[in-house]
């Protein structure tokens, strides 16, 4: 159970040095108990105590790494309790048993389904790379060898006569190995270890999967990845649920690990039902969903795990500063917006719809929209002029025409006062009015 401020507090230096970065040693563990700060961050922590604390303040679910990304570490059931840490992985699936066209086609369909929204690579980030004995092994290793040169990560579900070769064929390619269940875990255990990859274990239901993981804590291994696929689309779910029930609700840190669910085993060939499938689980809670995935199913996927992974406490933002569209050079007009990322987005979009030169510059306004930073006085006259006085536009830019959003345009008289030398223009209420705002004002 987590410790609490005053139990942290109890085992630090008590000096009230500062060296953390806050004030005294109780302000330290209060936040270090609320997760906002880590216990090393206290350069005078005793060797014991530091060990004491480490494992009572950890989070009940392990973080697992696979190459850049991070699975579980999650210390909340519902996102809006706090915030989700890891987002959920999508893996496309190939396999040595399907037809040749299949896995082309998987492939090829990874350089399209690879787009950005709101600033965040849109992507599947793993390749599943399955094997069924009696099928070409060959086969199955040239999957491997063509599965690395897209960079994705992969989850090598194979025998383990044949695990040795595969990652052999993964060089730098980050994996994770699959096939452990309650007969064999102990070999693919072994190899996982010596390999120092994560290894997916499954089992047929969740006792056994319980005993399993046991079992493989006990031999050291907690490098782990739970499958909770099972036999039946409901009884992944209930696998999926009680597993993250357990290890944050139940404290039992045995099923406290990311959990994998391979949808095309639940809805083989029926790419309708795996969309769906694949939007239960973003929410409750598959940290790889396995899937076959089209351009049709990542729209509102991608669009549904960015929300459900963002943090509600963080606004999304871009950084402040001046952003150059449509080849926009010093000579062309500026128009600027608040550093709400969706607002971000939305503008330059249409601005390089219109084709029109623009630079867009970017204020500090806390990542608010537009009447919201208004609204909370961090967007206005003031600060704009501010913005253009600390970033050196006037000696970056020699336009000295200034759009601003027509939802406030109650600033243009302030705001022209505080710049005499600029021509300050209401531009239009709506983004999607850009587009023949700036072509009527270009001609």
């Amino acid at each position: 159970m987590a410790l609490k401020g005053l139990d942290i507090f109890k085992l630090t230096p008590k000096t009230n040095c500062k060296e953390c970065g806050n004030p005294t040693c109780m302000a330290f563990a209060m936040k270090v108990a609320s997760g906002a700060l880590t216990i090393d961050k206290c350069p005078h922590m005793s060797a014991e105590a530091l060990a004491s604390l480490s494992a009572a303040t950890e989070p009940p679910m392990k973080t697992i790494t696979l190459g850049e990304y991070k699975l579980g570490g999650e210390t909340v059931l519902m996102r809006h309790d706090k915030t989700f840490v890891s987002k959920s992985l999508y893996s496309v699936h190939v396999c040595n048993a399907a037809p040749a066209e299949y896995n082309d086609g998987v492939l090829a369909d990874l350089e399209v389904v690879d787009y950005d929204r709101i600033g965040e690579r849109m992507h599947a980030e793993l390749i599943h790379v399955n094997y069924v004995p009696g099928c070409p092994d060959d086969y199955y290793l040239d999957l491997v060898k063509r599965s690395v040169a897209t960079g994705r990560a992969l989850i090598l579900n194979t025998s383990l006569e044949l695990a040795e070769q595969a990652i052999a064929l993964c060089g730098d390619a980050a994996y994770a190995l699959q096939g452990a269940n309650a007969e064999n875990y102990e070999a693919y255990s072994a190899l996982a270890t010596a390999k120092k990859c994560p290894l997916v274990v499954g089992a047929a239901n969740l006792d056994e999967l319980h005993d399993v993981v046991e079992k493989l804590e006990a031999a050291g291994n907690k490098n782990l990845i739970l499958d909770v696929t099972f036999d039946s689309a409901a009884a992944a779910f209930e696998g999926a649920v009680e597993v993250r029930r357990a290890a944050l609700k139940g404290n039992d840190r045995t099923f406290g690990y990311p959990s994998f669910v391979d949808l095309t085993r639940l809805a083989r060939g029926d790419k309708n039902m795996q969309c769906a499938l694949a939007a239960l689980f973003t929410a409750k809670y598959g940290s790889i969903i396995v899937m076959d995935l089209d351009y049709a199913s990542a729209l509102p996927l991608f669009g549904l795990r960015q929300n459900i992974f963002t943090d509600p406490q963080k606004p999304m933002k871009v950084e402040p500063g001046i952003y150059p569209l449509n080849g926009a050079d010093e000579n062309s007009i500026c128009m600027t917006t608040v550093d709400f990322a969706l607002t971000y987005f939305v503008v330059s979009g249409e601005i390089e719809r219109s084709g029109v030169p623009v630079n867009l510059l970017i204020s500090d306004a806390g990542g608010y929209s537009v009447l919201t930073a208004w609204a909370a006085g961090k967007l206005s006259a003031s600060s704009i002029a501010k913005f253009i006085e600390e970033q050196g536009i006037e000696n970056k830019i020699k336009n000295r025409t200034l759009v601003l959003p027509g939802k406030v345009a109650v600033l243009k008289g302030e705001l022209q006062e505080k710049l005499p030398n600029w021509k300050v223009v209401v531009g239009t209420r709506e983004a999607i009015e850009l587009v023949k705002f700036l072509r009527e004002y270009q001609d």
